[in-house]
This record gives structure tokens, sequence and C-alpha cells, in this order.
């Protein structure tokens, strides 16, 4: 459903709510563009709140979450909590009438998220999943590529992703599985899971190990995922805690061209997209590169299209659905067995 009259009502802004002021919720802050406006900083460190109401005039603080979500001035919550608390958050905000961005992974566990949808087709609210990585511009130019047909029918996918922590960080919240669900594999792994699925749509799960390697935590510092298609495309997924040069690769296949997404910004590295194109007679192929040395736009964009879903009210991608496809995933390779 689009916003109603009654919506909107600062300036026409979405007026929205951000629960969780950590890096994350700044993060978004920053990035909500001129359609809408931060009214509530809410967390329950009453300092973060405060801390991120300073930089926003009028924005208001609370360290109480339920009240911040039901509040009436507000038309959209965003959820940047701890992966405990992302589903909890997400239900009682789409109850109060708030369509809601709830961050990757959205929860714990896939079954989480039922009380979530269940609410907001109860309300007529709109839930994205925010798997922002699919805004990067290397991705949106990779999808045009693909949409356009030149690949030819993907083969595979192969991805590494990781990091190297720092020093404390088997002390932190993910390193704790009843906050965070699990280690790596929820954690930067759900995003390739996400992006494999972006391309080669449902994906089920062959085999994976989920070992700890080097920090002291009870959750794994390693993923690795086997995944299939229906029609037997594979992704083969690396998310690493001992990648002690941040990395991001994203290769996919197929029969006629090759698209491979290197680095991320920042520390991971320039953004580029390499595109191999097959000639006919095989051989060397021609080569174009893009190169994204501009800083990350991923997370306005994202926003941007949730705003657009809410005034048209179409349904977000990604969504619940894609949230909950990608944690069954996850369980799987946690528990050990197929789909």
């Amino acid at each position: 459903m689009g916003l109603t009259e009654s919506q909107m009502a600062v300036n026409g802004k979405l007026r929205v709510a951000i629960v969780g002021c950590g890096l994350i919720g700044q993060k978004r802050a920053k990035s909500l563009g001129r359609d809408a406006r931060l009214i509530l900083c809410c967390d329950t460190n009453s300092q973060k709140a405060e801390a991120l109401a300073r930089q926003y005039a009028g924005a208001a603080v609370s360290d109480d979450w339920k009240s911040a979500v039901g509040s009436g001035d507000v038309d959209a919550v965003f959820v940047c909590t701890t992966h405990n608390m992302l589903a909890p958050v997400a239900e009682m905000a789409a109850r109060s009438g708030k369509h809601v961005l709830i961050e990757k992974p959205g929860a714990c566990k896939a079954s989480e998220l039922d009380r979530v949808g269940d609410a907001a087709k109860s309300a007529g609210v709109l839930v994205r999943l925010g798997f922002n990585h699919r805004y990067h511009r290397s991705f949106q130019k990779a999808r045009e590529i693909y949409d356009s047909g030149v690949l030819g029918e993907l083969m595979f996918i192969r991805a590494r992703y990781g990091h190297g922590g720092r020093i404390g960080y088997d002390q932190e919240w993910r390193g704790i599985p009843e906050v965070s669900g699990g280690g790596e594999a929820i954690d930067q792994g759900i995003h390739l899971i996400d992006l494999a699925r972006w391309f080669l749509g449902d994906l089920q799960f062959i085999a994976g190990r989920a070992p700890v390697y080097f920090w002291n935590m009870p959750v794994e510092d390693n993923a690795f995922f086997l995944l299939e298609s229906p029609t037997k495309q594979v992704a083969f997924l690396h998310a690493s805690w001992t990648e002690w040069k941040n990395l991001f690769s994203f290769e996919i296949s197929g029969r006629m061209g090759k698209l491979e997404i290197a680095g991320l910004g920042g520390s991971y590295g320039t953004e580029r997209l390499m595109h191999y194109q097959m000639l006919p007679e095989m051989g060397p192929p021609p080569t174009t590169i893009y190169e994204y040395p501009m800083a990350d736009n991923s997370w306005e964009m994202e926003i941007a299209d949730f705003i657009l879903d809410i005034k048209s009210g179409r349904a977000p991608q990604p969504g619940l659905s894609d949230g909950q496809s990608a944690l069954r995933i996850v369980e799987q390779l946690y528990s050990g067995t197929k789909a």
C-alpha cells in the first residue's frame, strides 16, 4: 500500500526512526537523502542515541524501543540492532503500522521472520531486508550486463569475502551465539548467499563447513558453502574472519562470458567490474573494465528504492522471503543437513 495523506507529514518527507544507533544506524542516518527525515534516535545506550540525534536538527531521543516504534510521528522504522533483536523490533514496528527496513540478516533464524511477515500483512505495511551490496555500482552494472543476455546461460558463481577482525574481536557481540545467531556465515556470508540468489535464483544447500581456525569463539570464523540451483548451477562461497588483508571477490560465469567484481572501496580496495566476453573463435576474450573509485553510495540507493516502494506500494526486493531463504541456507550449514 502507498502512503496515506496523514503520512510523510514533515515537508512531504518520510519520517524515520532508527532503532540501534551504532555504526550501521549512523550509516543509515547519513544516507536518508532528501526524501526522508530522521526524527527519532533510539538505543538502549542513551549516549549513542543522543550522539546521533545531535547531528540532525529536531531529532528526538529514546532508550525505549517499544515506545519509539509505536510513535505516531513515525512513518518508517530502520532496525539496526544486534541480530537477536532485529525480528522482535521489526515485528512490533509493523504491528504499529510502520514500514520497516530491517538490517541483514533479519533475524537469527528464518522462522523468526514469520511473525514479522504476519504483522506486516495485517497492518498493510512494507518490509525490506537491508542487503545493501545489491546496490553497489559494480553489482548494478553487473546486473545490467547479465540482464542483456550477453553472458548466455549462467554456469556457476565463485565468491570470497573476508576481513581479519581486530584485537578483542572474539569478545564482541558477534562471538555470542545467543546474540549473533552464529559467526561469519550469518555475518558476511549471508551477503554472498543473497547476491548468489539474485543471479541464480533459488539455491539449495549441498555441503559446507563452519570451522573455528583462529579466533577463540564459540562461533565459526570461516564459512564454506556449496550451493546448487534446481538446474544444477553451482555457487561456491567462502566468508572469512581470518582474511588478514580485507578481500571481496565475486565471479559470475556464463557460457558466453564472465563478470568479475573485486573490491568494495575503502580497505577492500577500489571497486571494479571486469567483463570478459567470449569470442566466437574463443581465445583471449575482449575485456571491459569499469572502475568506481568514488565513495560507496549503496546505502543511499537502497533507501531511495525503499522510499519508492512505500510511495508506490511496490513489494520490496529484497524482502522477507529473500531473508528467510538466505537464513535457511545458513541454518543448514550449521546443522549439516541438506534441504
